[in-house]
């Protein structure tokens, strides 16, 4: 059997491109002791993996050059010499940017599709919905009645940020790029406003949907807007850093805050996450999150690209904005 493989070629400077891949077709391995063939089904598209693909030291070792691409998967077992893992059962793991994967068992987690689409494994029920309950829930510290910010919020993160944050009694307001994706923050995820970074002045716009300030700041996208609203946190304010995706393909050095000294001002926190320490407690967060979507407090979506062969063109989507809710590669048609 054959395996379609997106190997990393080159270190990208500034956006990946197809050129910084090679696809590749290779003969899926026989299992030894312990193992798992497994067909992927789903890919995770993340904005994490930019910062994959860089050499230096991280929270996680970079890919290597000839390596498999990193990401999350969920799919199929066909095989296994792991007495805990049937013929049958479906997966959630990091097997990679493949069509078939030879793995160890450590790492991989059993789903069950009745309960949600396999997609949705990924996104809310996924490393995503995992970084948004912890980043906000044990960093963030959102109280009833508080305001809270997130960027990149119509984002896959962004989405379940926001909603988790409403559930917890809180004002909450999304900055996004687009009047469409604003809209849907408010209109159906029920944000109480949200911004467009794109077309609207973000300070003004802050100071008008948080006039007594803000509270809790879930970053996601750093540079200018991360800067702009220090300039506007209460006092004992926390800002969650997750991510930094207005960084990531910067050919210069990554920009800082300059208005750090805002969080002197205000004797306020700032506080940088990474989803993997909380390993250990993702079964409690998966099962309270699926309690609030089958209680319709908590939407998912999906967007999903189909076509193993579109894997570049696709994860560049995250960097251009042109994703609404989890980005997902499909495998096969």
């Amino acid at each position: 059997m054959k395996n379609k493989q997106f190997l990393l070629k080159s270190r990208p400077v500034g956006k990946p491109t197809r050129d910084n891949w090679d696809y590749v077709e290779n003969d899926v391995p026989e299992l030894t002791d312990n193992q798992v063939l497994i067909r992927v089904d789903y890919i995770s598209l993340d904005p994490a993996m930019r910062g994959w693909m860089n050499e230096g030291k991280s929270y996680i070792e970079p890919v290597q050059l000839g390596a498999v691409m990193r990401a999350g998967t969920v799919g199929q077992v066909l095989k296994s010499t792991d007495s805990k893992f049937a013929e049958g059962d479906y997966v959630y793991g990091h097997c990679g940017v493949q069509q078939y994967a030879v793995v160890g068992t450590p790492g991989l987690h059993k789903i069950d599709p009745a309960l949600a689409p396999l997609e949705r494994y990924l996104g809310v029920l996924g490393m995503p919905g995992m970084t948004a309950y912890f980043g906000l829930l044990d960093t963030g510290l959102p109280k009833a009645g508080e305001t809270l910010v997130v960027s990149g919020a119509a984002g896959a993160v962004g989405t379940v940020v926001g909603q988790i944050a409403k559930i917890k009694g809180c004002r909450v307001i999304g900055i996004a790029g687009g009047a469409d994706k604003c809209k849907y923050l408010v209109d159906d995820l029920g944000f109480d406003g949200a911004i467009d970074y794109k077309n609207d002045d973000l300070k003004k716009a802050l100071k008008e949907h948080c006039p007594k300030g803000i509270d809790v700041y879930f970053d996601n996208v750093g540079g200018e807007i991360l800067d702009t609203v220090l300039t506007q946190i209460r006092m004992k304010a926390r800002i969650v850093i997750c991510g930094a995706i207005s960084q990531y393909n910067n050919t210069a050095p990554v920009k800082g805050p300059s208005n750090y000294l805002s969080l002197l001002v205000n004797r306020a926190r700032m506080e940088g996450i990474v989803v993997f320490d909380n390993a250990a407690n993702y079964g409690k967060a998966a099962a309270e999150m699926a309690g609030w979507i089958s209680q319709g407090k908590l939407k998912a979506k999906e967007h999903v690209v189909t076509g193993f062969d579109n894997f570049p063109e696709a994860l560049l989507m995250l960097f251009n904005g042109e994703n609404t809710g989890k980005l997902v590669l499909k495998v096969g048609a």
